[in-house]
């Protein structure tokens, strides 16, 4: 019985878990403790001062910290859209002033000249 391999032993740690024998460390000392610090960006603290200034309590503290990025963010998003639309009606505006003056014959080509008359003389009187 000598080409038997050796019968796999099971050691108790003192935590109480069971580990097989072979694979054990060197030196076992215990469980390991892991520290981590994990580190963010501190959040802008002028509400919270104001607030906390002015006694108002630890809600209108959190309300500020909460609510103020998403203010910000919802008024980007606002803007964004505006911008896109004042480039939509830049666009399209340019398109009908070419339309109009490329198929609309002399009435046409006199209809934009009338318009950027107008828009001189407002521009003037502002």
């Amino acid at each position: 019985m000598t080409n038997l391999p050796e019968p796999v032993r099971v050691v108790q740690l003192p935590d109480g878990t069971h580990v097989y024998a072979d694979q054990l460390p060197a030196a076992y000392g215990g469980p390991q403790v892991v520290h981590q610090h994990i580190h963010q960006a501190p959040p802008d603290r002028t509400v919270q001062r104001i607030a906390l200034g002015s006694g108002v309590g630890a809600g209108a503290v959190a309300a500020g910290v909460y609510f103020g990025p998403l203010l910000i963010a919802a008024l980007t998003a606002i803007a964004a859209n505006f911008a896109f639309l004042a480039f939509l009606a830049l666009v399209l505006g340019w398109g009908v002033h070419t339309v109009v003056k490329s198929i609309g014959g002399p009435s046409g080509t006199q209809a934009v000249k009338n318009v950027s008359k107008a828009a001189k003389v407002s521009r003037r009187r502002r």
